[in-house]
């Protein structure tokens, strides 16, 4: 099994995101979770940029233990002292110098020739391996550059003493095929065996920086540089939680792996985007909301029965919570069961403490199919609030439609359209406000006209879209009842909550015997 290692530059290419930007505190925080994530190689900075930057290479390189600990260089002797007086107290140091290798960065940024590049690039490897017996040697943007001086620039490298020669696309326009041919080209004419790492190190600008880093694997490389979370300039780095998971999942393909203590990638993912101020988009690989998250009722059925069906790994192999089940407008009837069972309303019997038998469970469904269309995502809260407002009393009156019109120039008018147990029945009224018409219609539609004595309204769940929960107490006769309504709408919450006193009312004077008052 080959050993990969981890190089991880979060900290120096990662942090030049555009809008980011890390203190020492945030950094030092930052390099030691890289250290309990098993790094082999952390970039801590580029010590010639600031005197910040300096401090900061140095204070890790002083503090943090593990990894080797890696100050950035161009070919130039001042960065180089630099980087080497920041590493001094390294437990394990690295310099890694680089220059460019594409005519256009050499013509356009360097101003040299060819010729210039190779002699300061050899001039500054001599120079570094006074400092250090570990020096990494890049020449940028080698996917754009002519392919036979890339040869000549590395062969010259190793020949001055580069103990790691790293492969950068630095724009990220390669391709999988022909960086891997590249990869192969250098591993066969320049390394042939000798003690010298290859490195890759790819930028995601065709989306392509990981596809790339996997196939430079298969060619021999033996080093992939990455950041977390995949941040860095312009579309990102290759991310490291996708490399590892990568190797790890498929060592039947490429028989690597790596010194990464997977089950420290989700603390470490979510740290960098705390303190970067970089949101992982949900549909992110591996650390993303949806990663492990599944929400069709097909896939739910599915991983329901034997988590294989759609999951290649676990979650909880980086870090995270077994797979969720995302309960919304595609999740099917499997998965609604499954989620009361696990809020306590349902056993494996089928009945919980709460009796929900099947008949409860169906119309419960209905009603969560019903608020999932309007509000999306449905929380534990839902579908509580769900079972504790419906599973109370018989539905003998049940809300089709409610059609509200109201505005501050209009006389509010509600329409209601109930189903009750002779039929379906409509009434339209109106009130001082929404509410009230909504009330008034429902009143006229059941007959039934108790007095409201309390009214109460407040979100109960999360989101912009959350539940509304309305509350009321009402009087009817000598009975006092109580009803609950719960919608995205406060007036839909309302008029299900005056429905539900309503339902009260004739559940009791059902049990009492007492016939329903109806109008014609």
């Amino acid at each position: 099994m080959t050993r990969i290692h981890i190089f991880d530059t979060t900290l120096r290419d990662g942090e030049q995101s555009p809008g980011v930007a890390l203190n020492h505190t945030q950094k030092i925080e930052i390099a030691h979770h890289l250290a309990r994530l098993g790094v082999d190689v952390i970039e801590a900075g580029f010590p010639i940029t600031s005197e910040g930057d300096f401090e900061c290479v140095s204070r890790i390189a002083r503090e943090v233990r593990g990894p080797v600990i890696c100050g950035l260089a161009r070919t130039a002797r001042a960065d180089i002292e630099r980087a080497a007086q920041a590493l001094e107290t390294a437990q394990r140091s690295r310099i890694h110098v680089f220059t460019s290798a594409s005519a256009v960065q050499i013509q356009h940024m360097l101003r040299k020739t060819p010729d210039e590049v190779l002699e300061a690039s050899v001039r500054a490897v001599e120079l570094a391996r006074q400092f250090t017996d570990d020096v990494e040697f890049s020449g940028q943007d080698v996917m754009r550059a002519d392919f036979d001086f890339v040869i000549r620039l590395y062969r010259a490298a190793i020949e001055a003493g580069a103990t790691v020669i790293n492969i950068p696309d630095t724009v990220g326009y390669g391709t999988p095929v022909e960086y891997g041919r590249l990869i192969a080209r250098v591993r066969d004419e320049i390394v042939q065996g000798r003690p010298v790492e290859i490195s890759t190190h790819c930028h995601d600008d065709l989306g392509m920086a990981t596809a790339n880093s996997l196939a430079a694997i298969e060619n021999g490389a033996t080093q992939v540089e990455c950041t977390i979370n995949g941040i860095g300039e312009r579309a990102g780095n290759t991310s490291l939680e996708e490399v590892v998971m990568a190797l790890h999942t498929r060592k039947d393909h490429y028989g690597a792996e790596t010194g990464i203590n997977t089950r420290e990638i989700y603390r470490v993912s979510r740290l960098v985007s705390r303190l970067t101020g970089m949101p992982v988009p949900p549909n992110k690989a591996i650390v993303g909301d949806n990663a492990f998250a599944h929400e069709s009722g097909i896939h739910q059925d599915g991983v329901l029965k034997h988590k294989e069906t759609y999951e290649i790994m676990n979650a909880e192999l980086v870090g995270r919570e077994a797979a969720v089940m995302v309960m919304g407008k595609h999740s099917g009837r499997a998965a609604f069961r499954k989620a009361l069972a696990d809020l306590g309303y349902v056993s494996d019997g089928g009945v919980g403490d709460h009796g929900l038998n099947d008949e409860a469970i169906n119309a419960l469904f209905v009603r969560f199919k019903e608020l999932a269309d309007r509000k999306g995502q449905i929380y534990a809260d839902d579908l509580r609030a769900l079972v504790e407002a419906g599973s109370e009393i018989t539905q003998t009156f049940s809300l089709e439609s409610l059609q509200v019109l109201s505005g501050t120039h209009v006389t509010p008018m509600a329409t209601v359209r109930l189903q009750t147990p002779n039929g379906v029945r409509e009434a339209a009224s109106t009130g001082d406000g929404p509410v009230a018409a909504a009330f008034n219609a429902i009143t006229e539609a059941t007959g039934l006209n108790p007095t409201l004595e309390t009214y109460r309204i407040q979100s109960v769940t999360r989101g912009s879209e959350a539940l509304g929960e309305v509350s009321v107490s009402a009087r009817y006769g000598g009975m006092s009842v109580a009803g609950i309504g719960l919608a995205t709408d406060v007036v839909e919450a309302s008029a299900r909550a005056w429905l539900h006193t309503i339902n009260q009312i004739v559940a009791g004077q059902t049990k009492a015997k007492v016939p329903v008052e109806q109008t014609p």
